[in-house]
């Protein structure tokens, strides 16, 4: 398998290599700025040769074939396709297709372990697709080769990967300093996202939520798309905690979601100041900790709930997709959230991918101590650079509210933004020459770059100017290498 670290995918001709050299890759090169520009366009020269993607937005080759023999064996003419790991899932989908419109939507029960089809007409295709990436309830690529290859309950024991599943359990629950016991897997991070937004909406019926500090993209696609909406605070400053102050005194609310740090820019809220105001009005902040990772930080401080991307720091590898959903025990709320997860969460998380997640965080600790190290050197090296105009990094413009939530010896982790100056000219060229590979994710053992803003939010980007985003920010996600080689990367491509 080809060294990342030492072997990056960065020139144009990886265009559309696997992320890393693995069937079940979670990442694909975009070497050139043209490539991203031309993946977001939909350019048949760009889209053609991207042999997989990351698996919530492009769906895995082996998923596509799941879902051909679901059709074949189901399906009628002009109806299309998806497959979901658990019937509550596909249910789910249903009902999201019918909300827009979409009728005639048939349910399928596969009889094999773990897949469960929804049929419905091609021209509800792109709505479907928009469930599956915004909830994350995906089936994951092991799981349809599984299928494929004839695999069924019998032949696959109900207990399979269940002392994985318990050890992923317990290091989330450890690293976090929770217990084990209230720590629940699901197939990606969104999928933790989507079913405790799910919650909340049940259990707070006809409130709305508030969002505070601009949040990766589809976690606020989520609060828009279900339940009654959403309070949206993307500066997160002085100014924006005044409003949220004002709109609790005159509204009640389901919860107070944000990021430690917030991606992309790497921001961190008073979390003491959200606190204070949270209990005023009895209200549960829900914290995502996937950035500065549960090494580095303690988010139940303050958070009554923290859900996890497990396919980034934890894995590293960048080979299987897995989330976490963790209750505070201490929590006012504790009794409600528990007794409901309990009851509602359906363990649709795939024996084969509890396998390769459970080896892949042995050195988990380890690793993101290292990567601390690298990430730290790199952004303190760029900060101090004549052609970089702004790095967004949590030690630079939010070291006192990080410290709120900072281990003893805590680093910062490796996630960092830039902006060039003169960047219109200077960020594609800067980001075509940058010997690292290069596509979407982050989290990894190797280092990993892209144009974050073209990536996430190329249909709306004057929006999301106005929201502080440049549209040519690049983020970096800091892996493995010695930081003194990673330095001298950054320095060749900015010379």
């Amino acid at each position: 398998m080809r060294d990342l670290q030492t072997n990056p995918v960065w020139k144009k001709e990886d265009l559309g290599h696997p992320i890393p050299d693995s069937p079940h890759a979670c990442s694909v090169a975009l070497p050139l700025w043209d490539h991203v520009v031309g993946y977001e366009e939909g350019r048949p020269d760009i889209v053609d040769k991207l042999h997989c993607g990351y698996p919530r937005f492009v769906i895995h080759e082996t998923v596509r074939k799941l879902v051909d023999s679901c059709l074949d064996r189901f399906g009628t003419p002009g109806q299309a396709a998806l497959a979901f790991p658990s019937s509550g899932s596909a249910e789910r989908c249903a009902e999201y297709l019918a909300r827009h419109d979409h009728m005639d939507v048939i349910l399928r029960d596969t009889e094999n372990r773990g897949v469960f089809a929804v049929l419905f007409p091609e021209s509800a295709s792109a709505a479907a697709h928009l469930f599956w990436r915004y909830t994350g309830e995906v089936v994951s690529s092991r799981l349809a080769a599984a299928f494929l290859s004839g695999e069924s309950e019998t032949e696959s024991p109900a207990d399979a990967g269940a002392q994985e599943k318990r050890l992923i359990r317990e290091r989330v629950g450890a690293c976090s300093g929770q217990d084990a016991s209230d720590v629940f897997l699901f197939p990606s991070g969104m999928a933790a996202v989507s079913t405790l937004h799910r919650m909340l909406c049940d259990l707070f019926p006809g409130r709305k939520c508030a969002q505070f500090d601009f949040p990766y993209v589809d976690v606020l696609r989520v609060q828009r798309e279900w339940g009654e909406g959403v309070h949206f605070f993307p500066h997160a400053g002085r100014e924006d905690f005044k409003r949220l102050e004002n709109l609790v005194q005159r509204e009640p609310l389901h919860g107070i979601y944000c990021e430690l740090a917030s991606n992309p820019l790497l921001r961190c809220p008073d979390m003491r100041a959200l606190r204070v105001l949270a209990d005023a009005h009895e209200i549960p902040i829900i914290a995502d900790d996937t950035i500065a990772t549960n090494v580095n930080i303690d988010a139940f401080r303050f958070a009554d709930v923290v859900t996890t991307s497990l396919t980034k720091y934890f894995s590293g590898s960048s080979d299987v997709m897995a989330g976490s959903l963790v209750l505070n025990r201490h929590s006012p709320f504790y009794g409600r959230f528990s007794s409901y997860l309990n009851q509602h969460v359906e363990d649709c998380f795939w024996f084969e991918d509890a396998v390769i997640l459970e080896k892949n965080s042995r050195d988990y600790e380890q690793r993101v101590r290292r990567i601390n190290i690298s990430g730290q050197s790199l952004a303190e090296y760029l900060s101090r650079h004549e052609k970089i105009e702004a790095v967004y990094y949590p030690e630079f413009s939010h070291k006192a509210e990080y410290a709120q939530v900072a281990r003893t010896g805590a680093g910062y982790a490796g996630l960092l933004s830039v902006v060039l100056r003169n960047e219109a000219r200077t960020a594609p060229a800067f980001y075509d020459r940058l010997q690292v590979s290069k596509g979407p994710s982050l989290g990894t053992n190797f280092t990993l770059a892209c144009p974050y803003t073209l990536l996430a939010h190329y249909p709306e980007l004057e929006w999301a100017e106005s929201c502080g985003l440049s549209r040519y920010l690049i983020r970096v996600g800091a892996g493995l290498e010695e930081p003194d080689e990673l330095v001298r990367r950054f320095e060749a491509a900015l010379a």
